[in-house]
């Protein structure tokens, strides 16, 4: 039996039955205080005690349901990012899918708005897991948890390139994608950096004009492989 084990609370529905009421259970509120705490101070900087302390729950309970603080960070990490790649997946599908013939532009917007949206919602968790895949890219001991988490969804994308961009060797392909990552992840990341250099005039925490810039960026610096890469081979 879990420590600090009363059940669930619950509600009458209007038939009489019983149902899980909307509060969170204490799982979510452990996976929603470890999500906070490790995106302000990293998987090293905090402590399976400090993540019960602010969940609210016996000091025993984050082990009794993940077993170890890595197994914690694993199912915080894991969480909203099947949330973000059903999002991005079904607006990629959308592009290829349809009537009109994709350009690069539309995947790059599948691929980056739904971060965009995920990083402007008003459920602090969101923000909170986006600077957390900030820190989990820029990790090269935490970066096996992007393979299992976000690697079939990037090659996707990466096929999807493939397509409008036909005169792009792969090699430069994936360059491409690698300054794409490390810009979006610095996006998510929302340091306060741009705010600092531009003494105020651009704002990170603006995700609608940062992500807009993200993707003019990225779009030019597609096209120009391509433009490249077509004189290249054009007599």
């Amino acid at each position: 039996m879990p420590p600090d084990s009363a059940p669930e609370p619950t509600v009458k529905s209007p038939k009489g039955r019983r149902k899980v009421s909307d509060a969170p259970s204490r799982r979510d509120l452990v996976l929603d205080a470890a999500e906070a705490l490790f995106s302000q101070h990293g998987f090293d900087g905090v402590t399976v005690r400090q993540v019960a302390q602010a969940a609210g729950v016996d000091v025993a309970l984050p082990n009794y349901y993940f077993e170890s603080k890595q197994g914690l960070y694993d199912a915080v990490f894991g969480r909203r990012a099947l949330v973000l790649n059903d999002r991005r997946e079904a607006a990629l599908r959308l592009v290829m899918e349809s009537a009109e013939a994709p350009t690069l532009e539309s995947i790059l917007r599948a691929f980056i708005v739904p971060v965009q949206t995920m990083h402007a919602a008003a459920d602090p968790g969101f923000r909170n897991y986006c600077r957390l895949v900030a820190q989990v890219n820029s990790s090269g001991v935490l970066a096996p948890m992007m393979t299992t988490h976000f690697d079939r969804l990037i090659l996707k994308f990466i096929d999807a390139l493939r397509r409008v961009l036909p005169h792009v060797a792969d090699r430069e392909l994936y360059w491409g994608y690698h300054c794409l990552s490390g810009a979006l992840t610095l996006t998510m990341a929302s340091t306060g950096r741009i705010d600092h250099l531009s003494n105020g005039l651009c704002r990170s925490d603006d995700a609608e004009d940062a992500y807009e810039h993200l993707i003019s960026f990225n779009l030019g610096a597609f096209q120009a492989m391509e433009d490249r890469a077509k004189a290249a081979v054009t007599p």
